[in-house]
C-alpha cells in the first residue's frame, strides 16, 4: 500500500465555529488548497457513538454503542482493520475510547497508554490518554500541539499509511463555556493556529489530510440530538481527489469507505455508504 492519509478529529466543533473562527483552514479554502463540506453526524450525536460510526461506517443502532457510558470492543470491521488487511500500517493518537473500540477493552493504563505492535490486526502504533477525572473545572486535556507532534512523530518513525488523531479540547471548552463567548472564540483560534503548521508538513510527507469533528454543539454546550448545531460540523480535505459539489452534505457513514477508497484498502461489506472522494 503506497497511499497515505491522516484523519484529524477536533471533538465537538459545530459548523458555524469552523467556518467563522478557523482562519487558517478557511484561508486554504480561499486559496484552493483545501475544500470544505458540511458533515452531518449520526444519531445519537454523542462522542463515543460517533467515534464508532466514523470508523465502522455503520449507525449506532447497528454497532450498538449508544453513548459514552457504553464503550466496548466493537465487532464490526473498521478502518484500522481494513487498512491492515490491505497491507498498510496504522497509528492513532486519541482518547482511550478509541483503543477500547478498536484494539482492547477494558483500557489498561499501563499496557495501553502507549504501544507499538507491528503484528496487530487493527492499530499498530497507539498513543492514548484517558482524561480520567474530567469535569467542568478540571478538563484533563493534553496540549493539542503535543498531540499533533506525537502523530507526526509516529508518521515519521513508522511510515504510517493511515493515522488518526482525536482531541477533546474544544468539546470540553464548549461544555464549560458554551459557544457564544470570548473563551470559545479564543479556544478555536488557538486550535487553528496550533494545527496550521502541521498541515503543510503532513502534505510534504505525502499525506492527504481530512480535518473534521465528530459532532457539533448547541448554544447550551449540548449534543446528542438532531438539531443542526448538535449534528452538523465541517469537513476540510487537503488532497488531489475529486469531490462532490460544495453544497453537498457528507453523511458520517461515508467517512470509512472514503478513507479506505483513498488508501486502496478493501471496503468492508458492512460499509454501505458511497465514498465522497474519488
Amino acid at each position: 500500500m503506497d497511499n497515505k492519509l491522516l484523519l484529524i478529529i477536533l471533538d465537538g466543533v459545530p459548523w458555524r465555529n469552523f467556518r467563522r473562527l478557523f482562519g487558517n483552514l478557511e484561508g486554504w479554502v480561499d486559496s484552493g488548497d483545501a475544500r470544505v463540506w458540511k458533515h452531518r453526524a449520526v444519531l445519537p450525536s454523542i462522542s463515543a457513538s460517533c467515534y464508532a460510526s466514523i470508523h465502522t461506517g455503520v449507525a449506532p443502532a447497528e454497532h450498538g454503542c449508544t453513548g459514552n457510558g457504553n464503550v466496548f470492543r466493537l465487532s464490526h470491521k473498521d478502518v484500522f482493520s481494513q487498512v491492515r488487511s490491505g497491507g498498510g500500517t496504522t497509528g492513532a493518537v486519541a482518547h482511550s475510547f478509541w483503543s477500547e473500540f478498536f484494539n482492547r477493552h477494558p483500557f489498561d493504563f499501563v499496557r495501553d497508554i502507549e504501544y507499538d505492535e507491528p503484528e496487530s490486526e487493527t492499530i499498530n502504533h497507539g498513543r492514548f490518554h484517558s482524561m480520567t477525572g474530567y469535569g467542568l473545572i478540571n478538563q484533563m486535556t493534553p496540549s493539542d500541539v503535543d498531540l499533533f507532534g506525537t502523530l507526526t512523530n509516529l508518521a515519521h518513525r513508522f511510515d504510517l499509511n493511515y493515522g488518526m488523531l482525536h482531541t477533546c479540547t474544544l468539546d470540553s471548552m464548549g461544555h464549560r463555556f458554551f459557544h457564544d463567548c470570548q473563551e470559545m472564540d479564543h479556544a478555536c483560534a488557538v486550535m487553528d493556529e496550533m494545527l496550521a503548521p502541521f498541515i503543510p508538513r503532513w502534505r510534504k510527507m505525502g499525506y492527504e489530510v481530512i480535518v473534521t469533528a465528530d459532532h457539533g454543539q448547541d448554544e447550551r454546550g449540548h449534543h446528542g440530538g438532531r438539531s443542526p448545531l448538535q449534528q452538523e460540523t465541517a469537513l476540510y480535505y487537503f488532497g488531489d481527489a475529486e469531490g462532490p459539489h460544495a453544497d453537498t452534505v457528507i453523511d458520517q457513514l461515508q467517512l470509512a469507505p472514503t478513507i479506505l477508497n483513498r488508501l486502496g484498502a478493501p471496503i468492508a461489506d458492512t460499509m454501505k455508504a458511497k465514498p465522497f472522494l474519488s
